[in-house]
């Protein structure tokens, strides 16, 4: 963990967590038949999140960047305190249409070439793009699909997509509510009233080009580029419906998913030109290799008493009281993911609640306070998540830099404070909802 929280020299954070995934099992921690148990858990829900991020490559590739910039560009109307609200809705929509990493992948790059657009400095940046990234990673929380760990735990525990929205998306929206408000309340001082940009007039077809649609530059290539991009949501807003309805009726999940990839890429080669061939550069695999090795070290942690210790030492404060029982869960999930990384600590935190004999609805609901500490309580340090792993891997490759400090600044007053709001949400929804 050490290894790649530090990535010296920029190593990818797969490598050291493959080098220890490998010592694990050379030590005998973990057995072939748990290798075979991590990989029957992790494929479908690998596979689905895969599908997503081919999606979200294909809308880069067909402009949606450029297109996204535009028309944040004009709906500013020159108000930095408009363009806030405007990203942070932009990267709740990403997720929720895409994933959190997809999201990371396709509202980083698109930040960064708006605030260049607008001329502001490093300073002025950081409030937009910390508080895109905070909601962009917090927003995988509503709904289990947006989460390739969320999916992973679901299928521990026994718990479909369509049960999972009910009991969380209420809580979970209303938590990325408060949490933008308060996001918005700490940077408001720091937030440009007036963009420098729009001290005088602007023309926006002079800021931004549509170099990907070219073939379609003969008049209104904007308009043109409008009508193929809604046409494009309204496949992946459809494809989200879909899987939701696939759970419900006891289809696979990850084939759907599979299939509208594989639907999408056809059209954009069909009709663009494009060959999937690029695909294989641009995904980002080691989040696969990462995810994987990382829940083989779970595995190991698990076999050697990890999760006992855990069960001995919870079971009992879980049990008595179910407000008690989330909130405790929940923060001890937030301090797990911030030292462990999200994904092996819902892993142990998941693999904790299915032995402690808990009745079905006190076990989905602890399991949701795990979600929400995993989700949200994570993003306390910038390595708490591999969407957060990746913005900052973004930023570097890009010159912008946002220390520690002035992270830390920002997540110790809102994160811990959401989270217990978000906690609280969730056991008064479920008491009404089910009691």
């Amino acid at each position: 963990m050490v290894l790649i929280f530090w990535r010296p020299k920029g190593i990818n954070e797969a490598i050291p967590a493959t080098i220890g995934a490998i010592l694990i099992f050379l030590c005998g921690s973990v057995s072939l038949a748990d290798i075979a148990d991590i990989s029957s858990k992790v494929t479908g829900a690998a596979l689905t999140i895969m599908a997503t991020l081919v999606m979200a490559i294909a809308l880069e590739s067909i402009g949606f960047f450029h297109w996204v910039t535009a028309k944040l560009l004009e709906a500013t109307k020159g108000s930095g305190l408009r363009l806030f609200w405007l990203t942070n809705i932009l990267c709740f929509l990403m997720t929720l249409f895409l994933n959190n990493d997809g999201s990371i992948l396709i509202t980083t790059p698109i930040l960064l070439m708006l605030l260049e657009k607008f001329r502001l400095n490093n300073m002025q940046k950081i409030p937009y793009l910390i508080s895109g990234a905070l909601i962009a990673t917090a927003s995988s929380a509503p709904i289990g699909v947006s989460n390739i760990v969320n999916l992973i735990a679901l299928e521990i525990i026994g718990m479909d997509l369509y049960l999972h929205t009910i009991m969380m998306f209420v809580p979970g929206t209303l938590g990325l509510l408060f949490l933008s408000t308060l996001l918005y309340l700490t940077f408001y001082k720091r937030l440009p009233k007036q963009i420098p940009l729009f001290s005088k007039p602007v023309d926006y077809s002079q800021l931004i080009t549509l170099p990907s649609l070219q073939s379609l530059h003969d008049t209104g290539i904007l308009k043109k580029q409008t009508k193929v991009m809604f046409s494009v949501l309204t496949f992946i807003f459809f494809v989200r419906i879909a899987l939701f309805v696939a759970s419900y009726i006891g289809i696979s999940v990850s084939l759907v998913a599979v299939l509208s990839s594989i639907t999408l890429l056809v059209w954009r080669w069909l009709y663009l030109k494009i060959s999937p061939l690029d695909l294989l550069k641009k995904t980002p695999w080691h989040i696969f290799i990462f995810a994987f090795t990382m829940y083989v070290i779970v595995y190991g942690l698990q076999n050697i008493g990890l999760t006992d210790l855990l069960v001995n030492y919870l079971k009992p404060m879980v049990s008595d009281n179910l407000f008690n029982a989330s909130i405790i869960m929940g923060s001890t999930l937030s301090v797990l993911s911030n030292v462990f990384n999200n994904h092996p600590a819902l892993m142990i935190g998941t693999l904790s609640l299915t032995q402690m004999g808990l009745d079905p609805i006190t076990m989905k609901t602890i399991y949701l306070a795990n979600i929400i500490g995993s989700d949200m309580g994570s993003l306390l340090l910038p390595t708490g998540t591999l969407a957060t792993l990746i913005w900052m891997h973004i930023l570097r490759q890009n010159h912008v830099k946002v220390t520690w400090k002035e992270y830390l600044k920002v997540t110790l007053l809102v994160i811990p404070i959401t989270v217990f709001f978000t906690l609280t949400i969730l056991y008064y929804w479920i008491d009404w909802f089910f009691y």
